[in-house]
Formats: C-alpha cells, sequence, structure tokens
C-alpha cells in the first residue's frame, strides 16, 4: 500500500495516508485513503481538484452524501474485501 503524505491547505500541517484505491467517475478522479493499514480503519474518499497553476494535485474530502455513496460502492466493488460504512 503507497502511502502518500498531504499537506494542508490552509497551510497549517501535514498528514499521512495510505492509499487503498483510486478511480475516475465522470471525469473526477477519486482516491480511497485510510490512516492506518489496520482491519477497521478510518478512512476518507477525496476528489481531485483541478486548480490552475498549482503544481501538485488538489484534493478535498467528498462531503455530499449522494455523491460520497455512489463513489463508496464504486470503490468497495473495486476492492472486494473492502466495506464501507458511513
Amino acid at each position: 500500500m503507497e502511502k502518500v503524505r498531504f499537506a494542508f491547505a490552509d497551510g497549517n500541517g501535514e498528514d499521512d495516508f495510505f492509499v487503498l484505491e483510486e478511480t475516475k467517475i465522470g471525469g473526477n478522479t477519486y482516491i480511497l485513503v485510510t490512516d492506518s493499514e489496520e482491519d477497521d480503519a478510518q478512512c476518507l474518499i477525496l476528489r481531485e481538484e483541478k486548480k490552475q497553476g498549482q503544481g501538485e494535485n488538489v484534493y478535498e474530502i467528498v462531503e455530499d452524501e449522494t455523491e460520497l455513496l455512489a463513489v463508496s460502492k464504486v470503490f468497495e466493488e473495486l476492492l472486494e474485501d473492502v466495506s464501507i460504512e458511513m
């Protein structure tokens, strides 16, 4: 599992996450990340945001319930042995 360091948009720190899976849906790129390699870890679904003039990828947490539910179902199908609870 790849570990990636994310910097907070407000410039107040960084955090490391493990990338479980990546997918594209409707022209948007989503990644499923977790804070631990343990079985019952917390996970987040992040959407890549297209920002002009930035050299690094920018991701935002998916908060819209409809979008979150749809994308989580795709990740569950891709990973087969993963169950995402909201």
